[in-house]
Order: C-alpha cells, then sequence, then structure tokens
C-alpha cells in the first residue's frame, strides 16, 4: 500500500476543528450546543459587501492579477492609510484568506530547517502553516497568572540560535485576547535589529481593541521596515469570514517580488471575494460602532459569568474577540469531549476548544480552554449557566 507523506504525517488536526463529529451527535441526540470553540462572528456582514455580490454584472469569472484587483489593492491602501499604516498598492499581496498571507510569508522568507520564536498560546494553525514550510516553531510562553503579556526579552534571547529567523505575534491575540502595546512592540524592536529577524505581524483583529486601549502596527516600528511582514484578513473586520481574502504587505520589495512567485503559482485570490471585500470598505462607521459595542457588552457579561463560577478564572481580554480560561479541570481535551458527548443541561450542551492546541509545549493548556464570545448575549447566558453546571458533575474536576 503506497505511503502517506512525512509532512502528511506531522501536520497537526485542528484542536478547533476536531471535537465537531461529537458535536454532531450531540445535535443528533436532540440536544442543542452552543459553540464557544471557534471565531465565527453572527454579526452580519455590511450589506454593501453582500449588494456587491447580489448585483454582479460580470458574464464571465475571470481570473485576477496574481497580486489581486488594483482597484482593491489601491482601496486597500487608503483603508491602511486611515489608521496610520502608511503603504500603497504595490507593497501588498492579496491572498486566499490571512493564512495563504502567512504561508507565502514563511515560504518566501524562510529555508527548511529554520525557526521561528512564537509566544505561547498562539492560533493553532502557525503550526499547520510551520509544517507545511518545513520550518520549526520555537515556543516561548506567557502565562495567564499576568493575562498572558508579551515575556520578557531575555527569554526570547535565550531560546535564539543560529538558526532563528523571526518572531510572530498575533495582536490583538488569538486565542488570548491580549493586546501588546506599543511598548512591548518597541521592545521587540530592539531584539529585531539586534538579531537582523523578520517580525512577522498579524493583525487581524485590529478593530477589536477596548477599554480606550489603541492597536499600535508593527509597520509603524520605525527602523525595522525591511524586517516586518504584515498579514491580515477581512473575515472578522466585516465578519465575512466565507469570503477567504487576506493580504501580505511589507515594504521589503524582495519579499513581494518573491511572494508574487507563490501568487502567480496558485493563479489569483478568490475574485467573489475580492469583490465583497472591496466594497466592504465602503461600510459606513456607524456598523464598526454597533459592532465594536456589542463585543464590550459580550465581554463583560461573559467575563463577569465566568468568574463568578467557582474555580474558574477568566483574564478580561483588551482585545478580539477570545479568552483563554482556567478551569478546575484535570486535561481540557477530556473535558470538552466529555461535555459533547456524556453531558447535557436542560438537552443543552456547549463547544470550547481545548487550551492543549493553543500551546507548542507538551503538557500546558490542560486546565485551560478557550472561548469565543461570538454569540449573541441571550446566548452566552445559557451557555455559561451550561457551563457552571457541567463543571460541578464532571469526574475530573480539580477542586
Amino acid at each position: 500500500m503506497p505511503q502517506i507523506s512525512d509532512k502528511g504525517k506531522l501536520m497537526p488536526a485542528s484542536p478547533i476543528r476536531k471535537l465537531v463529529p461529537y458535536a454532531e451527535e450531540a445535535k443528533k441526540r436532540g440536544n442543542k450546543v452552543y459553540h464557544l470553540n471557534i471565531g465565527q462572528p453572527d454579526i452580519p456582514t455590511p450589506e454593501v459587501a453582500l449588494n456587491a455580490i447580489k448585483n454582479i454584472s460580470e458574464k464571465v469569472i475571470e481570473y485576477s492579477h496574481s497580486a489581486g484587483n488594483e482597484s482593491y489593492r489601491k482601496g486597500l491602501a487608503k483603508y491602511y492609510q486611515s489608521v496610520g499604516i502608511q503603504v500603497d498598492h504595490t507593497e501588498m499581496i492579496i491572498t486566499t484568506g490571512g493564512s495563504e498571507a502567512i504561508t507565502f510569508a514563511f515560504l518566501a522568507t524562510l529555508n527548511p530547517g529554520d525557526e521561528v520564536i512564537i509566544p505561547e498560546p498562539f492560533y493553532a494553525n502557525y503550526n499547520g502553516f510551520a509544517v507545511s514550510a518545513g520550518i520549526v516553531v520555537k515556543p516561548i510562553t506567557s502565562y495567564i497568572k499576568n493575562d498572558f503579556a508579551l515575556p520578557a526579552i531575555e527569554e526570547f534571547e535565550k531560546i535564539i540560535t543560529p538558526r532563528t529567523k523571526g518572531i510572530v505575534i498575533c495582536n490583538p491575540n488569538n486565542p488570548t485576547g491580549y493586546l501588546y502595546s506599543e511598548k512591548e512592540l518597541q521592545q521587540l524592536k530592539t531584539l529585531i535589529q539586534k538579531y537582523d529577524l523578520y517580525l512577522y505581524s498579524d493583525e487581524v483583529y485590529r478593530e477589536f481593541c477596548y477599554d480606550g486601549n489603541t492597536h499600535f502596527s508593527a509597520m509603524n516600528l520605525k527602523g525595522i521596515e525591511n524586517n516586518v511582514i504584515l498579514m491580515d484578513s477581512v473575515s472578522k473586520r466585516y465578519s465575512m469570514c466565507g469570503v477567504r481574502v487576506g493580504a501580505l504587505i511589507t515594504k521589503n520589495k524582495e519579499v513581494i517580488t518573491t511572494a508574487m512567485k507563490f501568487a502567480q503559482a496558485r493563479l489569483c485570490p478568490p475574485s467573489f471575494g475580492q469583490w465583497a471585500s472591496e466594497a466592504a470598505l465602503n461600510t459606513p462607521k456607524e456598523y464598526f460602532t454597533e459592532v465594536y459595542n456589542e463585543y464590550i457588552d459580550r465581554r463583560n457579561f461573559m467575563v463577569d459569568a465566568l468568574n463568578k463560577i467557582e474555580g474558574v478564572y477568566c483574564p478580561k481580554p483588551k482585545g478580539a474577540f477570545y479568552t483563554v480560561v482556567k478551569l478546575p479541570i484535570d486535561d481540557s481535551d477530556r473535558f470538552a469531549q466529555w461535555i459533547l458527548s456524556e453531558f447535557e443541561y436542560k438537552k443543552q450542551t456547549v463547544m470550547v476548544a481545548p487550551a492543549t492546541g493553543f500551546y507548542a509545549t507538551p503538557g500546558l493548556g490542560k486546565n485551560e480552554v478557550r472561548i469565543a464570545y461570538v454569540l449573541k448575549k441571550e446566548d452566552l447566558a445559557i451557555a455559561m449557566e451550561v457551563l457552571e453546571q457541567a463543571l460541578k458533575v464532571y469526574p475530573g474536576r480539580t477542586i
């Protein structure tokens, strides 16, 4: 029988999606499942984007430029300029989701065996992108006790080797909701300069910064313009995850030229997604105000509800719409499966993402789960009640 590739064997399963069969079985048994496991907002997509698709006049859906439609890139450049990021349309490549932006960034700048340092817990799919590119993720642990702040620069230096070529950050962070400050990014800048590393900055959740905190882009770190690669996506900004449109942006012309070779190899990004994304640039400001206020309301409610449950600790995230929560449990993978397959409360249960999948260091995240507050508050209220009742009877409860 033909063999599977070594790379295929190394490719990790998604910790977010691997529990789907258990959720499906729970639904077949008549239980309602509240999905707190995945960042799929229930916020409506902007009307301008939906109308752009509904009113398409094209008679042929053609290939676009490999870098993406020029009209969209020019419009996107104006968006970045409006938030203080000075780029033009020649400094970006439109990608098939933020995922392809990250993959292209790795492929264009790293050789097999090269290392990137990523603060953990981190977005689980970084592992998959790293395997695809043949590179090594070196985790550096951040801790729930200080709300997952950036680890000390001295800790980064301890794990830098001759194979270290870059640092990856997600800001605001998925899965923790932590927002790296300008001060923290300036500290990273000194490290990037000292070792001449790339800084890969995933800024998908830029619009979601709370409590008066503002987002500082890595693109605005002076003196390392050629070291910074920004990865972005429209998925969360406009609540249209399915259009699969992202962007790779950098001042480094050689990186753009190299990434374009990979872009040409896959021909072009999705046409429908680009049309929707270009139209979404005209989304009224009122839309973002309503969305912002809705997420603040959901976050405040959920954090308060979680911290009232005995044995639970939930930091107050400063951005995105996730948080990593400490639970009084022995094993988050076991708990996440158990609550779907062996527990129900009033014919209801919840789906959470075990935090083990967001750590690269074995053994971490065993008593933590990621929760996404992407449901309306009424549903969150029920989900929190179900979670509280589940923790009371979970056989692996630790306190």
